[in-house]
């Protein structure tokens, strides 16, 4: 074989490996590269291949590019969702599809939320897609929830001594700002139902808080409850409010039976003394006249001993 002969057939197993090569990576990868290619997805085959690699699901992927590039969203820049950025967030254990749809329901709604934020809240393990809907439509969060510490209503007394049974309802919207590291939906039942307590505690009667309610959510809302805390409160508003026990009059009538009690206590003490002093006066009266009864009986004694010894006349 001559060496041009030799070159064509180096030429034509080479040109037939790359071919085979080319129909294996299209049979495989085909697919999902032509329709990133049709929605304007800049995704190469190499990176199908390196994803496959890495044990990705390439289709996650190429779907979440898609859903980006289909949006408006930024695929390249310092603030571009590219490619890699997906993948070393699908390697960290992401939730990448729901990460972009978190992207795309902020976009659309004109919040300021980039792909790094979105990414730290979704890794934190914070829903981040239900963040953003929170954010758009505010959240409603009964205070006191029944579910969590089993009362139905809060319970407050103010100054004159009567009990108040309130229960209210909390609007909240998500602050993306402090989603990470901010204090949950159970700090800020626990201070609006602070708030609500100390304000009922503070009003000098409940005829107050019965003819003006919001005057409680006004005064708990000024208080800035929100703050650190991954909620902005929007309202607080009091859906109910019962008048409970007097507990004042309760409490006084009970200090007033205790210091009866003690009274009676020490009239009892007094008359037992009295007593043990009366039986105490008896007793030295019998002493004395046991003593004079004794005397008496020496009398006869000493007029006898007198005449024997002849120094008494008849």
């Amino acid at each position: 074989m001559s060496p041009q002969q030799l070159l064509i057939l180096c030429a034509l197993v080479g040109g037939g490996f790359i071919l085979m090569t080319l129909c294996i990576l299209f049979f495989f990868y085909g697919q999902l590269w032509f329709q990133a290619y049709m929605s304007g997805a800049k995704i190469r085959m190499m990176h199908l291949v390196s994803m496959s690699l890495l044990k990705i699901r390439s289709r996650v992927i190429v779907q979440a590019q898609i859903m980006v590039k289909q949006a408006g969203l930024p695929i390249t820049g310092p603030l571009g969702i590219s490619t890699r950025r997906l993948v070393a967030h699908y390697l960290a254990g992401g939730n990448v599809p729901n990460v972009i749809r978190a992207l795309i329901a902020a976009h659309r709604a004109s919040l300021d939320l980039n792909f790094d934020q979105a990414a730290a809240i979704d890794l934190a393990g914070r829903d981040v897609l239900d963040a953003v809907r929170t954010c758009v439509n505010p959240k409603v969060i009964v205070c006191p929830d029944p579910k969590k510490s089993g009362r139905p209503m809060l319970s407050a007394i103010a100054k004159n001594g009567v009990e108040l049974c309130v229960r209210a309802q909390v609007t909240v919207r998500t602050n993306l700002e402090r989603l990470i590291g901010g204090a949950t939906e159970e700090t800020i039942i626990a201070r609006v139902g602070e708030g609500i307590i100390t304000a009922i505690g503070s009003a000098d009667n409940h005829y107050e808080v019965m003819e003006d309610p919001s005057s409680i959510s006004k005064e708990v809302v000024a208080r800035g409850l929100d703050s650190q805390t991954a909620f902005r409160i929007v309202s607080i508003d009091i859906v109910d409010i019962d008048v409970g026990q007097n507990i004042g009059a309760r409490l006084q009538a009970d200090q007033a039976e205790a210091d009866t009690r003690v009274a009676r206590a020490k009239a009892e003490e007094r008359r037992a003394l009295a007593l043990a002093k009366e039986q105490e006066m008896k007793a030295k009266v019998a002493e004395n006249r046991a003593h004079v009864i004794e005397v008496e009986a020496s009398v006869p004694r000493s007029l006898a001993e007198s005449f024997r010894r002849g120094m008494t006349s008849v």
